[in-house]
């Protein structure tokens, strides 16, 4: 089975981690959460011969989206999100991009539902709503390879802030629960800071 490669890039004023993951046979990929520099990340991946297929986002705070609509531009890919985050996609107070004196927004190409199969460059995840950092939270489940980009949702012995616009402490708790029934196995890349597992979270992490 060709496995799946994960490169991260850290990228704004608050380190956001952003991913790029492709087959080890295709230079195609999937661009998750692409920060606030669309055009850097643009230049760095087609350096080194990498094209994207689709732009996912795990949620819409500034951090994450400020450089979605320029990597779409340039790239000519897609942008999905969970369609709860509609509220924040489309909204400069609740994404925070107003506050942050760079008003911002972003229209994905597709709002997806809750358990949906996306698939793009030979990749194919499931989207799992993880509501509570914002309402419209979710996390990209490769189930196959193990892998899940947790976004703001699941840290290494943490959890996302639930004090901000649309989020929510008790649906936090609940999503945290829904992700713990993974494998211990599966690694959790996360929207800031290092990597974690289900197992390690499971068992003590916070």
């Amino acid at each position: 089975m060709c496995k799946i490669k994960t490169e991260c890039l850290v990228l704004g004023v608050i380190p956001t981690n952003c991913y790029f993951l492709h087959r080890e046979d295709s230079s195609e990929g999937i661009f998750i959460d692409p920060a606030d520099r669309g055009e850097y990340i643009y230049s760095r991946l087609t350096a080194k011969g990498y094209s994207v297929s689709l732009i996912l986002l795990t949620h819409a705070h500034f951090d994450h989206i400020w450089g979605a609509n320029e990597l779409r531009t340039l790239s000519g890919a897609r942008i999905y999100a969970y369609e709860a985050e509609k509220a924040l996609c489309e909204d400069t107070a609740n994404n925070l991009t107003a506050e942050c004196g760079r008003p911002y927004t972003v229209i994905p190409d597709r709002y997806l539902k809750d358990g949906e199969t996306v698939e793009a460059a030979g990749l194919s995840c499931r989207v799992i709503a993880t509501p509570g950092h914002t309402v419209g939270s979710c996390c990209y489940y490769f189930e196959k390879e193990k892998i899940l980009i947790g976004g703001d949702t699941l840290f290494r012995d943490s959890y996302g802030r639930t004090d901000l616009p649309t989020g929510d402490d008790s649906a936090m708790g609940e999503s945290v629960r829904k992700l713990l029934t993974l494998p211990d196995d599966v690694t959790v890349y996360t929207g800031h800071g290092e990597n974690t597992t289900i197992g390690h979270e499971k068992n003590g992490g916070f």
